[in-house]
């Protein structure tokens, strides 16, 4: 029978390298992207004639968040190893389809799609396109062969920042808001939520979440993920109503929090942040000193992982799920507040993520991987 051109391309040698991705970021669409070779010297004979795509999603590489820390971990992966690699960088969800089908014309064996808005477009183009491998990160809707789900338990990590919160919070209110209504970001939510009723149980406390409820679903949200200006005007509006610590899950709008943090604290406030995706402390470009801490996705690894089961020739459509247990997700460090978070509370938070691990505490958003 004859091979396909993916598997002739594939049998010039064993493939075991990891994606990398190029340092120019595009901005057109619709038309094929340049190819760029690693800076690395390829020790696999078979790298070189593999190639290695990413698409972010409207909050481009530089997101602080989840395309950021998609982008990063992709990029120590072709510090590393040598491959060609291709990107495009969206501006807005008309791009998405226009990015993907360049990455496919340009004779990807593997794209990653970074994002559950890029679903659609995704599913579109691995049904037209059987040959070649995708990755989609935060989306297990789509059912086909040639999709790899990485996606991720985030309320577990989000429970124990809505834990730590209730516990510092000196006003006895946090709140968290979202970008978009959807289930990448209502999880985080929940597992806020939860963690905060948690900390009152075993307390006795009465803290209030507010931007949030979990029982209709239904919260505050700015609509986008790149108003800055209403992510600072939630912030606002919650600190005036008494909120001292305020989880933003919505990507570049967090900035607007850090403004708002900022102000408020300059004039005689005590808020702190609780970032999401990525350790915002060594991300953001300013107002680190306000971040708690922040509940992590370790994305890149995960991609890195996939991509090389790729070119070993052991591609598995199953989702990768990150969890507490498998470190897909975690609660970064207390940074600057590390002096300020009690043994206590470290401790309580080292107990509750072992409970979560063993399941002795149940924590299940509507949202969570099933």
């Amino acid at each position: 029978m004859k091979k396909s051109p993916r598997t002739l391309k594939r049998s010039t040698g064993q493939l075991a390298a990891v994606l990398g991705v190029s340092a120019l970021v595009l901005t057109a669409c619709g038309t094929a992207p340049e190819s760029s070779p690693s800076e690395a010297a390829s020790s696999h004979p078979g790298a070189a004639d593999y190639t290695g795509c990413i698409v972010s999603d409207s909050g481009g590489f530089e997101d602080r968040s989840f395309n950021q820390s998609s982008y990063e971990g992709l990029m120590k992966a072709k510090k590393e190893l040598g491959i060609k690699t291709k990107q495009a960088e969206s501006q807005a969800a008309t791009d998405f389809e226009p990015n993907l089908n360049s990455m496919v014309k340009g004779g990807c064996d593997l794209t990653v799609t970074v994002g559950f808005l890029l679903a659609d477009a995704t599913k579109k183009l691995a049904k037209a396109n059987p040959d070649q491998h995708f990755a989609i990160i935060d989306d297990n809707s789509i059912k086909a062969k040639n999709v790899k789900p990485i996606i991720y338990d985030t309320a577990q990590a989000a429970f124990l920042a809505g834990y730590v919160a209730a516990g510092t919070s000196e006003t006895g209110k946090v709140a968290t808001y979202g970008g978009m209504n959807i289930p990448t970001v209502s999880i985080f939510m929940d597992g806020f939520y939860d963690g905060v009723q948690y900390y009152n149980e075993q307390k006795g406390k009465d803290v209030k979440v507010l931007g949030w409820n979990e029982k209709t679903q239904n919260g505050t949200f700015t609509g986008d993920f790149e108003n800055q200006g209403k992510g600072k005007t939630n912030t606002t509006n919650f600190i005036n109503e008494g909120a001292d610590v305020i989880m933003p899950v919505a990507g570049p709008v967090g900035l607007g929090t850090i403004d708002a943090v900022k102000e408020a604290n300059a004039n005689g406030k005590d808020a702190k942040i609780v970032w999401v995706d990525s350790d915002g402390y060594n991300t953001v470009p300013s107002g680190k000193e306000f971040i708690l801490t922040s509940v992590v996705k370790l994305m890149g690894e995960a991609v890195d992982k996939v991509v090389t089961e790729d070119l070993d020739n052991k591609w598995d459509n199953s989702p990768y799920v990150g969890t507490l247990e498998n470190e897909g997700v975690a609660l970064a460090p207390f940074h600057d507040f590390d002096s300020k978070v009690s043994d206590e509370m470290k401790s309580e938070l080292d107990q509750i993520k072992a409970d979560i691990i063993s399941g002795k505490i149940k924590v299940a958003s509507p949202s969570s991987p099933k």
